[in-house]
């Protein structure tokens, strides 16, 4: 098993900018909260959203190659989380609800 993505809580933003949604992950919990309040991903969620396989992301991660900026919701985002992972000239942004759960993937 490949090990998760463990992101901490480091900035907040509002996150009502709208964009295309890939309809597959919409809907869906993509993360989990630790206990923490740290969101876990999985690197067969996010790695493809990259170009990536799995085992792919998680070295290129190792090597510091994928990076990721998660923004905590404000006033009417409140309780919303936006998580931006870049990967050389990629990038995906996932926003999520307070339970990890796609609201919007871009």
């Amino acid at each position: 098993m490949i090990p998760p993505v463990i992101i901490p809580r480091t900035s907040e933003a509002d996150m009502t900018e709208t964009q295309p949604q890939p309809t597959a992950l919409l809907g869906t919990q993509v993360a989990e909260v630790d206990g923490a309040g740290d969101l876990v991903f999985d690197a067969a969620i996010v790695g493809p959203l990259l170009g990536l396989e799995p085992g792919a992301f998680m070295e290129e991660l190792k090597k510091g190659m994928v990076h990721q900026v998660h923004e905590q919701g404000t006033g009417v985002d409140h309780g919303r989380r936006r998580v931006t992972f870049r990967y050389r000239a990629r990038q995906s942004v996932l926003v999520l609800d307070a339970q990890g759960h796609a609201l919007h993937v871009a």
